[in-house]
Order: structure tokens, then C-alpha cells, then sequence
């Protein structure tokens, strides 16, 4: 074994290179892209807990159109409140049963060593503490105001939405377009959160969490949150369903508890499993200079920054560091 891969090997409990969407790929593959288009959705996954979510949200918690037409204190105080509990439940539950309680050791464990540390760089001189601080106090506040404009503008008919008894394939359609515009977006507002000055000032913040935990996805800047959020701003002049809405939005604040959460596995016993972590993003915050995107748009393999996991793209990596710095 060489140098490199055994020191993978410590590093990585992974072996699984990653791989990308094949819906873009060429020659096509039509069973295979129709399957990475609907198989989130059919099967147990968080994108199906979120759907759920979005469903039961809109049919008992969402404010009345007639309620939402004025910004009163009481429908926006509940929706907040109810936002910061969605946060506390799913990156508290998540942190409590992996972190705290380690309910599966070491299981399935991206990185197995230590993590979640206590150092000067964190706010409070605790990583979770800070991840937990930022979370609720900017990212979940943000979160949260997006929330209440969306509602508010679709109840005053600023805000174009659509019935889904009278329009049930577009509301399928969002649903199967989702991944797509969420990776593309991404992509791009991460690579601007890459260039210097607003990496010094803004997401340098985020990337303090080398070692990351279910908490570590929405601790970041203000700035961030409001830029990496903005992807909901699509239903704000493109007619969509509010389930659809509530979807993008949780996908993007609660799902990077599962993403940052260093697990690539949920495991429930001793064979039941589901999708947690993200590989891809795992690297991101190990190498910095790659991966930027997700694995639902191939924009890291078009403009070459990615990272497939493997010894030999870690080589690469590090030339190109040694490049940039000579």
C-alpha cells in the first residue's frame, strides 16, 4: 500500500468514490436519471421527511391568508418559534444521538477521529457552542424572515402561487426540479463566498468547523445565511405551491444538519440505515479549494474543482496548492 493511501485509509472510513447525478450525463441514461429523479421521494430519506414536514406545516401551522395580510405579532412570533424548535429537534437530535449519546460508536464515521473541538478560534471557546450560537441566532433568525416575507407577499398577492388540485403536475415537477436549481445555486454563491475579501469577512466563519457536526451546517456569517438562503427568492416571481416553498427552504436550513453531520449513515439497530452526511461536502471542508457544489449538479466536474474522494485526486489537490503558493 502506498504512503498516500495508507493515510487515507486513517483518515477516511469511506471507500465509496463519489459520484455524480447521472442526469447529466452523456451518452444519456434515461433509467438512470428517471431513477436519481425520484427515487429522493419515494424512498426513506431526509428529502421525503422534509416533504412530510411541508405538508403538515402547511395544513396546520401556516398562517391564514386573511391572518398573514398584516404583520402581526402573533403569527410571525409562532412561525419563528416554530422554526427555532424544527432546528433544536433535528441538529440537537442529531448531535444528542451521534455526538453525545454515540448511539452507533463510530459507525459509518466519514472521519474517526475526534472531532467537535474546544479552541480559541470558536465563539465561547467551544465549536458547539459557537455551531449552536450561529445556527439559531442568524441562521434560523434569517431563516425564519424569508419565511414570513414569502407568507406575507403570497397572502397580498405580491407573490404569485399556484392550486395543486388544479395543478398537480407542476407541483411534481418543482418537486423533481428542486435538486437541480438548489445545486446550481449553491455552486455559484459558494465559489463567490470563495473569493477573498468575502472569504476573510464573511465564510471564513464556517470553515473555522474543520471537524464538523450536525450543528456546524448552518453556523455562518449572517452574510451567508442571507446568500445562501436567497435560493428561495425563485418563488417569489415564479409561480409554486407554498408546500413547494417550505421544501426548498427546510432543504436548505435543517438539511445541512444531516450534510455536516461526519456520518455518511443513520444507523437504527443493526440493519437499518439511512442517508446522512454528505462525502462530497465532507472533503469541501477538508481541502477547501474544491467540491463547491453538490453531487445533483455536475458544475465542480465542469469547471474542474472536484474532489472524487480518491488518493490520486488528493495528489492533484495538493500539487495544485503547492502551484498556487510557489
Amino acid at each position: 500500500m502506498s504512503e498516500t493511501s495508507s493515510k487515507e485509509k486513517e483518515t477516511w472510513n469511506h471507500t465509496t468514490p463519489v459520484v455524480f447525478s447521472p442526469l447529466f450525463d452523456w451518452p444519456p441514461k434515461p433509467k438512470e436519471a428517471f431513477l436519481a429523479l425520484t427515487k429522493r421521494w419515494v424512498t426513506i430519506t431526509r428529502n421525503v421527511l422534509f416533504l412530510a414536514m411541508a405538508f403538515l406545516v402547511f395544513r396546520y401551522f401556516a398562517p391564514d391568508d386573511t391572518v398573514a395580510q398584516s404583520l402581526s405579532p402573533g403569527w410571525v412570533g409562532s412561525l419563528f418559534l416554530r422554526n427555532y424548535l424544527f432546528m433544536l429537534f433535528i441538529a440537537g437530535g442529531l448531535h444528542l444521538y451521534l455526538f453525545t449519546f454515540r448511539m452507533q460508536g463510530k459507525r459509518l464515521k466519514f472521519d474517526p477521529r475526534e472531532q467537535l473541538e474546544k479552541s480559541r478560534k470558536f465563539s465561547f471557546r467551544n465549536q458547539v457552542w459557537d455551531n449552536i450560537f450561529w445556527s439559531l441566532a442568524s441562521g434560523t433568525t434569517i431563516w425564519s424572515i424569508y419565511e414570513v416575507l414569502y407568507f406575507w407577499g403570497a397572502a397580498n398577492g405580491v407573490i404569485p402561487t399556484f392550486s395543486l388540485r388544479e395543478h398537480p403536475f407542476v407541483f411534481i415537477a418543482w418537486l423533481l426540479a428542486l435538486p437541480v436549481l438548489t445545486s446550481s445555486h449553491f455552486y455559484w454563491v459558494h465559489r463567490l463566498l470563495h473569493w477573498p475579501p468575502l472569504y476573510r469577512t464573511v465564510h471564513r466563519l464556517h470553515h473555522r468547523n474543520i471537524h464538523i457536526g450536525p450543528w456546524s451546517g448552518m453556523s455562518m456569517h449572517p452574510v451567508e445565511h442571507i446568500l445562501y438562503i436567497s435560493s428561495v427568492l425563485i418563488h417569489f416571481v415564479v409561480p409554486s405551491h407554498p408546500i413547494i416553498f417550505l421544501v426548498h427552504i427546510f432543504s436548505r436550513c435543517l438539511g445541512p444538519a444531516f450534510s455536516h453531520a461526519g456520518f455518511e449513515k443513520l444507523q437504527l439497530g443493526k440493519t437499518g440505515a439511512f442517508d446522512a452526511a454528505d462525502f462530497h461536502h465532507q472533503l469541501h471542508h477538508r481541502f477547501f479549494e474544491c467540491n463547491y457544489g453538490t453531487v445533483d449538479a455536475p458544475w465542480d466536474k465542469w469547471f474542474d474543482t472536484y474532489h472524487d474522494g480518491s488518493d490520486e485526486a488528493t495528489i492533484q489537490m495538493r500539487k495544485k496548492r503547492s502551484t498556487a503558493t510557489s
